[in-house]
């Protein structure tokens, strides 16, 4: 690249760029390019930078008072994040947030369980008890590693509406007992034919629940159809987070795209769940890595088979869907250096030379938005490829290239971007992770 080339671009930004600095204006023109669309997607470059939490935070605030949105959707499990569900909806035992967070405790439980999730759903909680019961605002995970979890949710649904069916239903999933709920266990038993394969069992659950709908949900009005919609949900990941394990053997791209495409599903079902009577769309906002929420098609990714959340919510949505994704140049993180291991505050390397996040620091230092609209200036100058930076879970400075940077077209890959050029590590609740259990297989990125 010549200089001619950089001063171009940075001219673009420059001009483009909108000032984020705290002030209640900030996000003036993201919202604008929202305009009606219903579902909007935030993204981050690491699952571990304070800044991404409390940005995301004040944009979705703005998005639910301003724009009518009524619920939030996360990367998590589908139980923990139901749990804090009840909670800013005011229908769980739980006396605080912070004990409505206690559900998250797999690994990397500083994800969700962080000061700055924290703040946000006591604003949730806060805001709910302002509204109607209609009107109060749900927050949902989308991910599905919760394969013994929801196993025991379905259990304790049909429990409590149809315990012959329970019985049936723990003959069914017994088929895990043996692997002491090590997921990893059971998906190699299964690809290697040492056991037999649980995916009759956990389909025929799931049929058996959807047959028996209209008896469950007629007994009790909304709180009845909540509750199915739960137990169903629970009952869908099983099956397909039985698939996923089973999957992870065949390579990253198989499992990858089994795990993105059981978030876009759930996306879905939630938008149907929430639908007026009268079938008036809800509006949703979801958090989740850039990897999963920028267009996949503009990325590597696409050469090797990938897809993912955004670009099936593209697909399947059209000009409805809006994708917002975060960067940053340097400062610190919170991750850990290998799986299951300790949350560390570890220091991030300044961007690598050649990527977008390089270029954005060089041109205009600070935080900002960056609108990528066809036909802007930017646009035009971002029309090629460059690298750029994914942290997950696991950081590994010493193979920074190798580990944490792809090629992509940001204007293709999102709407906007939101630049927090030296960011700060999140703050866990508590640093203590449980080993072993349901971890995912996405090394080295870890997202």
């Amino acid at each position: 690249m010549n200089d001619t080339i950089d001063s171009a671009i940075a001219r673009a930004i420059a001009d483009g760029a909108q000032a984020v600095s705290g002030d209640t204006a900030d996000y003036d023109g993201l919202l604008a390019l929202v305009g009606d669309a219903q579902l909007v997607l935030l993204g981050e470059s690491t699952h571990g930078t304070r800044e991404f939490y409390v940005e995301r935070a004040r944009i979705t605030q703005r998005l639910i008072r301003e724009k009518g949105f009524s619920a939030v959707a996360v990367e998590a499990d589908w139980p923990d994040a139901w749990r804090v569900n009840r909670y800013v909806r005011g229908d769980s035992a739980d006396a605080s947030a912070a004990q409505a967070l206690e559900g998250f405790r797999r690994f990397p439980s500083w994800m969700w369980r962080n000061s700055e999730v924290l703040q946000f759903v006591h604003w949730m909680r806060e805001h709910n008890d302002t509204m109607p019961t209609a009107a109060k605002v749900g927050f949902y995970g989308i991910d599905l590693y919760s394969l013994y979890a929801s196993i025991g949710e379905v259990l304790r649904y049909l429990d409590q509406v149809d315990p012959a069916a329970a019985d049936e239903a723990r003959k069914r999933y017994a088929c895990f007992d043996h692997y002491d709920e090590d997921c990893q266990a059971y998906a190699h038993a299964a690809w290697s034919g040492m056991s037999d394969s649980c995916r009759a069992g956990v389909v025929a659950q799931l049929l058996e629940l959807q047959q028996r709908a209209a008896d469950y949900t007629a007994r009790d009005g909304a709180c009845a159809a909540d509750a199915y919609f739960h137990a169903h949900q629970n009952a869908r990941l099983v099956m397909n987070a039985e698939q996923y394990y089973r999957t992870m053997f065949h390579g990253r791209v198989a499992s990858w795209n089994l795990r993105d495409l059981h978030m876009a599903d759930t996306l879905d079902a939630l938008s149907a769940h929430l639908a007026t009577p009268g079938g008036e769309a809800p509006k949703i906002v979801v958090w989740a890595h850039n990897s999963h929420i920028g267009d996949a098609r503009a990325t590597e990714a696409h050469n090797l088979g990938e897809w993912n959340v955004g670009q099936l919510m593209r697909a399947r949505h059209g000009a409805s869907v809006r994708l917002f994704g975060c960067t940053t140049y340097d400062g610190w993180v919170t991750a850990a250096s290998r799986w299951d291991g300790h949350a560390e505050r570890k220091k991030v390397m300044p961007a690598l030379p050649g990527s977008y996040e390089a270029l954005l620091h060089a041109a205009l230092p600070g935080n900002f938005v960056l609108p990528l609209g066809a036909g802007s200036a930017v646009a035009a100058a971002f029309r090629e490829k460059w690298l750029e930076r994914a942290i997950g879970v696991l950081y590994l400075p010493a193979t920074e290239r190798q580990s944490h940077y792809f090629f992509a077209c940001l204007p293709r890959q999102f709407d906007a971007v939101l630049h927090i050029d030296r960011s700060d590590a999140v703050m866990p609740l508590d640093t203590r992770e449980l080993a072993g259990g349901e971890v995912p297989e996405t090394y080295p990125a870890g997202v």
